[in-house]
């Protein structure tokens, strides 16, 4: 049996004379192929995708990734970028025939400008370690994902992510200047740059941003920054109704206030995150939100009563202000632990994030805890209430495949009923491998079909991260139109 298994090791594996030569590109401490290490870059923060890369790399310059590139057009294999590994979407999982680039060691902060409120850093920069960074010359930078303490800001870029920030301050595509990546030819593409104002030909790098790592590989990323804001208000509002929570929310957002966080726990969420963080959250209650407001003094402290007043009004039992910066943050992590403590109740924890218009939202809340029922699943809903963007989180376990099954039934339920809301598939995680079966009820067909001929004209060997955000054939096939000389070959 042992002989068998290793003479179908030796059909499956890539050639080594390609692993020779990209051992030879990176150097051989940059170059893992044990079935130890390969295990390790084998899947990222979503759940049941997994698949084993045939090397994993570590490229210490931009003429190296375009090496590994030429020779991946050359051989027909593919390369699948990695930052940390944290994404929820599949975006990094290898796929047959890959090697993985991880990007963690350019972890570099090249430039903080404060003349310009600008800031030049390698994609491998730890988005956490960035903003304490800039904070401490009194600027800010308001994207933080929830894995803002290890997700990359390379990642950041790739998959558009938000946080708790992005009800005032807006996602990560809103702080991104200037790009500068290596394309899949090798080649490199600098797009953007200082200027506030650039109308010069297409926005080259609003294609990038998003792209999941199917253009290009990120070398260098150019962001904006605002001032610190000097003040802040954290409240903790405590309710016995989910559908009061969800009122509330839309009562802020339609009085005018933006609150720089609007974060919503359901009581699932509340006994797991008090399970984890034992900071006094009310096990009993069926929401809760926390919410806060920033800016200059005076207006902080009139729209926290404001907001004070529309929690009253739609029967709050209880509202709370942080004394202080300390247990402000203190409600904060806990909030970005939602996942992680839930992630402690079963084996498996599946985590999206359906999206709809804030006014639908309480419609929305009340569809995830109707699939719950209907599927007879567990799930922990929580998220970003003021953008509409929910994080229903379904606790089962893979190794049951009845109980997957109803997970994934009642996520195509959740879907389906935010898509009919004028929502979306996902707000913040990305398509990646986990919801690209959903993307044309988003996108439409004609959509998808440009995405497709825009990654083909780029990619057209689809060696750079394939079968994320849609499934193409491997050389493009029946994509782009043909060329003449195609044409005759065809014909003949």
């Amino acid at each position: 049996k042992i002989l068998i298994e290793e003479e179908i090791e030796k059909l499956i594996d890539m050639d080594k004379v390609i692993l020779d030569k990209l051992k030879s590109i990176v150097g051989t401490q940059n170059f893992l192929d044990s079935k130890e290490d390969k295990l390790v870059y084998s899947y990222d923060g979503t759940p049941v995708f997994r698949h084993l890369p045939e090397a994993v790399l570590f490229p210490e310059n931009s003429d190296q990734i375009s090496e590994i590139l030429r020779l991946a057009n050359q051989n027909q294999f593919n390369v699948v970028p990695r930052g940390a590994g944290t994404g929820l979407s599949g975006g990094s999982i290898p796929v047959d025939n890959s090697v993985v680039i991880v990007m963690t060691k350019w972890n570099r902060i090249l430039e903080i400008d404060s003349s310009n409120l600008t800031a030049w850093v390698e994609p491998g920069v730890v988005t956490g370690i960035f903003q304490k960074e800039v904070e401490k010359i009194g600027l800010f930078y308001p994207p933080d994902p929830g894995s803002l303490t290890v997700c990359t800001l390379g990642g950041n870029v790739a998959t558009n992510a938000g946080g708790l920030r992005g009800l005032k301050y807006g996602v990560t595509k809103n702080y991104i200047l200037g790009v500068e990546m290596i394309l899949p030819n090798g080649e490199l593409l600098k797009s953007g740059g200082k200027n506030m104002k650039d109308a010069a030909g297409y926005n080259l790098k609003d294609f990038i941003i998003g792209s999941e790592g199917t253009l290009g590989i990120i070398t260098k990323v150019l962001v904006k920054l605002i001032p610190k804001p000097s003040n802040s208000i954290t409240l903790l509002i405590i309710f016995n109704k989910l559908v009061d929570a969800g009122k509330t929310v839309s009562d802020i957002i339609a009085s005018h206030i933006v609150p720089s966080m609007m974060e919503f726990l359901d009581n699932t969420t509340i006994n797991c995150v008090e399970d984890y963080a034992h900071i006094g959250l009310p096990r009993k209650s069926e929401a809760i939100l926390l919410v806060e407001v920033d800016g200059r003094s005076s207006e902080v402290q009139e729209d926290a009563e404001i907001i004070r007043k529309i929690a009253i009004k739609n029967n709050a039992v209880a509202l709370k202000g942080a004394s202080d910066e300390a247990e402000a943050n203190n409600l904060k992590t806990a909030r970005r632990s939602a996942f992680s403590a839930l992630a402690r109740k079963m084996p498996t924890t599946i985590l999206e994030d359906a999206t709809v218009p804030r006014s639908e939202l309480p419609v929305m809340i009340e569809k995830v805890t109707k699939a719950a029922k209907m599927f007879d699943v567990m799930i922990g809903n929580f998220g970003h209430a003021g953008d509409g963007n929910l994080h229903p989180t379904c606790l089962t376990d893979e190794r049951d495949s009845k109980a997957l099954d109803k997970a994934h039934k009642a996520f195509e339920y959740i879907f389906n009923e935010a898509i009919k809301l004028g929502g979306t598939i996902t707000g913040e995680h990305g398509t990646g491998l986990s919801k690209k079966q959903f993307l044309e009820s988003v996108a439409g067909p004609a959509g998808v079909d440009m995405m497709k001929k825009i990654k083909c004209a780029i990619d057209p060997n689809n060696i750079l991260n394939p079968e994320k955000i849609f499934s193409i054939s491997p050389k493009c096939e029946g994509i782009l139109p043909l060329k003449r000389e195609q044409i005759k070959n065809f014909n003949a």
